[in-house]
């Protein structure tokens, strides 16, 4: 099954449970981007934010660190309500020991890599991954156009998924539209990061519920 995970990068932060509440139908997970203003050159929210969130919305939490030494603050992104911890590759020089640490916090460990990080740097630790999040754009802010050759970096590593029947989910995160969204669908993603348009649209709803036909077909 496809799912759809609405960034709240792009939402409404003066009314964030309310924005977050129109997204609850037609939504999986909630995708909430970490940034430090050091790994990436923006900065986001810190994991107060976050929290306020628990038990105003019955979406799970999709956590994604883009942040320098994430290790020292995975604790505190674990909640009730998460789901998935996701760091960076880039970020982690002992990347084994970081997948461990999250799973020992009890949630699903995930590994992004930026656009231009090859998907074959993944290979040893693949069958420890429970997700693996493509970036599509560079990290650090949202609206910005989809790269092209992401493409070819999901349809690299459905291929290695099923050739050696792995069973982690693929996510993309970056310039996801409905003009698009069929084409990344068909090249293996699981799960689908759109920011700018839910949040930016008219009705973040009816967004939701537009993207979710696609997936569907």
């Amino acid at each position: 099954m496809k799912q759809l995970a609405p960034s709240i990068l792009s939402a409404d932060f003066g009314h964030l449970a309310q924005d977050v509440s129109r997204v609850e139908e037609g939504a999986q997970l909630l995708h909430i981007d970490i940034m430090d203003g050091h790994f990436v050159p923006n900065i986001s929210f810190g994991p107060a934010v976050m929290k306020a969130l628990v038990g105003r919305t019955n979406l799970p939490f999709d956590v994604h660190l883009m942040i320098e030494n994430p290790d020292a603050y995975l604790e505190s992104f674990v909640t009730a309500q998460t789901a998935y911890v996701t760091v960076h590759q880039e970020a982690c020089p002992h990347l084994h020991r970081t997948i461990q640490h999250i799973k020992g916090c009890g949630v699903k460990a995930g590994v992004a890599i930026n656009p231009a990080t090859p998907v074959s740097i993944l290979q040893p630790i693949l069958g420890d991954l429970d997700l693996v999040l493509i970036m599509s754009v560079n990290p650090g802010f949202g609206g910005q156009k989809f790269i092209d050759f992401s493409l070819d970096k999901i349809r690299e590593l459905d291929t290695i998924r099923n050739d050696a029947g792995l069973a982690f989910a693929i996510e993309v995160d970056g310039g996801i539209s409905l003009q698009n969204a069929a084409a990344v669908s068909s090249a293996g993603v699981d799960i689908f990061v759109a920011g700018s348009s839910v949040f930016g649209a008219e009705d973040p709803g009816a967004a939701c519920g537009a993207f979710q036909k696609i997936l569907g077909e």
